[in-house]
């Protein structure tokens, strides 16, 4: 009777171990793969991030400053010559069009240029991968990119 017992106990214990290994495995691959609704990227160097003005500017780049005397003459090319650095970032017609993607995407790079230590960009390589960018909708789509996986990527 006393051996049943603690047969009983020993296979008790195990299923609960058991369970709790199963619960913990799911947990983790539920972490590893977010769910529909958390899969928005929101990090400290993303574009949204500093769209919502949680944290100063760096003294920089001003919120007001003008696209083009930030990125120089050639942006005006392609965007309004008194479209704001903020106006930048919040921007949310970067769905389909690649100019605007690079643009938001390099307004929060060049942020993270001055604010973030260990950013992989330094300001005048943001500057000069936009540049690259305006080349032709290709190469803003291929810029944007970079500097989109460099903003999430950072902290």
């Amino acid at each position: 009777m006393v051996n049943s017992s603690h047969s009983l106990s020993q296979l008790a214990l195990f299923l609960m171990l058991l369970l709790l290994c199963c619960c913990l495995s799911s947990s983790l691959v539920a972490a590893a793969r977010p769910g529909f609704l958390l899969t928005r990227h929101r990090g400290r160097c993303t574009p949204q991030y500093w769209s919502t003005r949680r944290e100063e500017w760096p003294k920089m780049v001003p919120q007001r400053s003008t696209v083009s005397k930030v990125f120089g003459s050639r942006a005006i090319e392609r965007f309004r010559s008194d479209m704001t650095m903020l106006e930048a970032a919040t921007r949310n017609d970067d769905v389909e069009n690649a100019y605007a993607r690079l643009l938001k995407e390099s307004s929060a790079a060049l942020l993270n240029s001055y604010a973030r230590l260990g950013y992989p960009y330094k300001s005048w390589e943001v500057k000069t991968l936009l540049l690259q960018g305006l080349f032709s909708e290709n190469d803003a789509a291929q810029q944007a990119q970079i500097l989109k996986k460099a903003n999430e990527a950072c902290n």
